[in-house]
């Protein structure tokens, strides 16, 4: 009887390590860490991003260490990643890449003639159909660049200190994408 009760405290004790290593985030599930080419990233913070009253993705800021500070987080020299989990089939390809355009816009006031070809380049990661319950991963690695999987699949990678300015600028400028999104992202859920 001991050996039964003591396997089930076990039981519950892995259960809830297990449901505490992820954050319900509107209808997605992220995970309390991420490891892109070899670097492990912690949760940071994540938030839904909504267009009038439609939530169209959830995402999840990742980083070396914790922080709120968004201009620091935009441009730091550090590996770190966003993590787009696609909620609605109101995204589309299209729709993706239009944002992706205001987004590079508004995160450089204008001047994205610097890193044009980059951004084009980017574009064309989101140039497949899109689908409910895609995850795009966006991960910054220092010395390599901008390495974009979508499904865990590596689209490409864009090298860069500048452009990865720009676009974590979409979620962290001073304009972002979401004023709420850009404040869960900084741990302010």
């Amino acid at each position: 009887m001991k050996k039964t009760i003591y396997a089930f405290i076990a039981f519950l004790i892995v259960g809830i390590s297990a449901v505490s290593a992820q954050h319900e985030v509107g209808s997605a599930t992220l995970p309390n860490s991420v490891t892109f080419d070899g670097q492990e990233l912690i949760y940071n913070g994540a938030g839904v991003r909504k267009k009038a009253w439609f939530k169209l993705y959830s995402g999840g800021l990742y980083l070396k260490q914790k922080s709120s500070n968004a201009y620091d987080i935009r441009t730091a020299d550090e590996s770190m990643a966003i993590k787009l989990h696609i909620t609605s089939g109101m995204i589309t390809s299209k729709k993706m890449i239009n944002a992706v355009d205001e987004g590079f816009e508004k995160a450089t006031k204008g001047n994205t003639a610097p890193i044009a070809n980059k951004i084009e380049t980017f574009k064309g990661f989101f140039s497949d159909e899109i689908n409910d319950g895609d995850i795009f991963d966006i991960a910054y690695i220092k010395d390599k660049g901008v390495i974009v999987y979508k499904n865990g699949t590596e689209k490409g990678v864009i090298p860069g200190l500048e452009f990865k300015k720009a676009l974590f600028g979409i979620w962290l400028g001073t304009k972002p994408a979401d004023k709420n999104l850009k404040s869960g992202m900084l741990g302010n859920e």
